[in-house]
């Protein structure tokens, strides 16, 4: 994933003991979530989409390190002048960096050493923010939101790499009592909103540049499913075949599925495998028999589209989505995979009679990723986050069990390419009425 900072913009005003609380909090989350892995675990890497845990504790505090202390703490030096290259994700304008595919060759620094970098860095910001409030406090406000995605990153990245392990290690152990299995609930559909409506992210509150400006969008009559699809409805779409019906796929879709060239062919959800009890799936509790009334989760953009053509229905736009959300509390979802049982269970997050808007799964929506009209790219290297990327990628809405609290918004666009579902994605259907 890759994130999408604000036009930078004077903050709301938060006094530095605020900001300070708040820094600190999001900081020893990062660490907290790393708490329970080796050196060994913080820095493999098992795909060129994933980042050791390591690199992503150490590229955070290089954002800060880099973009709040080495501009505008007089004084300031480096940690150590040779890790800027190591750590540089993507920034063209900060110069040569390691090759993203081999961050996993990264044995040093080991990880008691980024660890010790942190506290540094952290130790030197606290120590200058009255003063860096003022010059800067939008650009640690937007490196805050930017650690947050990449704690989600750290958590989906490591699930990876532990899938890819015969032993299937775990991150926490499930809760002692894993709650009783719900049933599954019939789908319902609710009438979106019809007309001109305003989308985009207003003055107030943290945004990123890409979810703005507001501006108003035609909807015409439409429905939503009152919730995401469940694994339930999907182990059905793949006892139908859906699968092996070309007729359900789109051209690009039907290559992947058929191996794309590597062949391996695709037929169930990333981390779904088949035992004697049934369908199982990695989580970061280990192998569990898939809960049937959670919502399927690891699919990818071609398998949410493949699935809403098999429905009779089809994936809502990104704005239909926002429309829907704006009354919905993003505070209302459960963070299941992440603390303990098996997946993320379906909550009340009501939004015009809709559940789970925010909280279990990122929801694809049809929508390409594209800039809307009056985008203006950010100045200066944190203007790079976005712009260059909105080119292939479809939008999702909504958060995942993943996503820290507090994160996600009605206005929020993640966005990946078709293929990609190493994320907790999965899909809401919607409907022309």
């Amino acid at each position: 994933m890759i994130v999408s900072p604000h036009a930078l913009r004077p903050p709301a005003g938060p006094v530095p003991e605020a900001m300070a609380q708040h820094y600190q909090h999001v900081r020893a989350l990062s660490v907290a979530l790393a708490a329970p892995l080796s050196d060994a675990d913080a820095t493999a890497q098992s795909m060129p989409d994933a980042s050791p845990a390591k690199w992503h504790l150490a590229h955070t505090t290089w954002f800060f390190e880099t973009f709040v202390l080495r501009d505008y703490l007089p004084g300031y030096r480096l940690f150590d002048e040779r890790w800027p290259f190591l750590f540089n994700s993507y920034y063209e304008a900060e110069g040569a960096r390691h090759a993203r595919p081999q961050r996993g060759l990264l044995t040093r620094p080991t990880l008691a050493q980024v660890l010790a970098y942190r506290a540094a860095v952290d130790e030197a910001l606290l120590g200058a923010l009255p003063m860096l409030t003022g010059r800067c406090g939008a650009l640690i406000e937007l490196g805050l939101h930017h650690e947050q995605q990449h704690q989600e990153l750290l958590l989906t990245d490591i699930k990876h790499l532990f899938s890819c392990n015969p032993l299937g290690p775990v991150l926490w152990p499930p809760a002692a009592e894993a709650p009783e299995p719900l049933p599954e609930q019939p789908m319902r559909w609710h009438e979106g909103s019809v007309g001109l409506v305003e989308i985009g992210a207003g003055a107030d509150g943290f945004a990123f540049d890409n979810e703005q400006p507001v501006h108003r969008q035609f909807l015409a009559p439409h429905a939503l499913a009152d919730r995401p699809v469940t694994n339930g409805e999907w182990s059905r779409f793949i006892a139908d075949g859906g699968y092996a019906t070309a007729s359900l796929w789109l051209s690009d879709g039907w290559a992947w599925v058929k191996g794309g060239g590597t062949g391996e062919e695709i037929a169930h959800p990333l981390y779904w495998r088949r035992s004697e009890s049934g369908w199982e799936q990695f989580t970061l509790a280990g192998w569990r028999l898939v809960d049937l009334a959670a919502p399927v989760s690891h699919i990818s953009f071609y398998e949410a589209d493949a699935f809403a053509a098999w429905a009779g229905a089809r994936l809502p736009t990104e704005q239909e989505w926002e429309a829907a959300a704006r009354n919905a509390d993003p505070l209302a979802g459960i963070q299941l995979d992440t603390a303990g049982p098996v997946a993320p269970r379906a909550v009340a997050g009501q939004g015009d009679g809709l559940t789970s808007l925010f909280g279990n799964v990122w929801e694809w929506t049809g929508s390409a990723y594209r800039p809307y009209a009056g985008f203006r790219t950010a100045p200066g290297a944190v203007g790079e986050y976005n712009g260059k990327f909105m080119s292939g990628q479809f939008v999702l809405k909504g958060g995942s069990c993943a996503t820290p609290r507090g994160h996600a918004r009605a206005t929020y666009r993640n966005f990946f390419y078709p293929h990609q579902r190493w994320q907790f994605t999965g899909l809401r259907l919607a409907k022309d009425l």
